[in-house]
């Protein structure tokens, strides 16, 4: 993986200990932890990707070790990626996960509409009882006349 499984473990303890639900998926070549139903952290590579909302942007953006999270090449406002310094210790990252999870709290609870494909994937199939072949009769079509 592109990302430091120890440090996503210490996300999803600080997350769990806080009480939330959490859901992770693969995104960004990384992990993706959903809150509520929203994105609200993840990693891309070795920077932690945090929602903080357009209002705490700027806010976020004046801490050490934060810069506007460009995936796309262009600043997505409401983004920061935090580098490795900046959620060393576990209450630094508490403190940024605070950010992510206090933003999140203030959007309506999103349930998905339908399954992932992730979910769906490692949902049980029920296999259904082949249904015997049927042999249709033939149908021509009429030709079309010709003047």
């Amino acid at each position: 993986m592109a990302y430091d499984e120890a440090t996503a473990a210490r996300v999803r303890a600080i997350l769990a200990k806080g009480g939330h639900e959490v859901a992770e998926k693969k995104m960004f070549g990384g992990v993706c932890f959903m809150v509520r139903g929203h994105m609200c952290c993840g990693f891309a590579n070795q920077s932690l990707m945090l929602r903080v909302g357009k209002a705490a942007y700027p806010d976020a953006l004046d801490r050490p070790h934060a810069r506007p999270m460009t995936f796309t090449g262009r600043p997505l406002e409401g983004f920061v990626y935090v580098d490795p310094p900046g959620y060393k210790t576990d209450a630094a990252l508490a403190a940024w996960l605070k950010r992510g999870t206090d933003f999140v709290a203030t959007l309506p609870l999103r349930v998905a509409s339908k399954p992932s494909r992730t979910a769906a994937a490692k949902r049980p199939t029920t296999k259904r009882p082949a249904r015997p072949a049927t042999k249709r009769p033939a149908t021509k079509r009429p030709a079309a006349k010709r003047r």
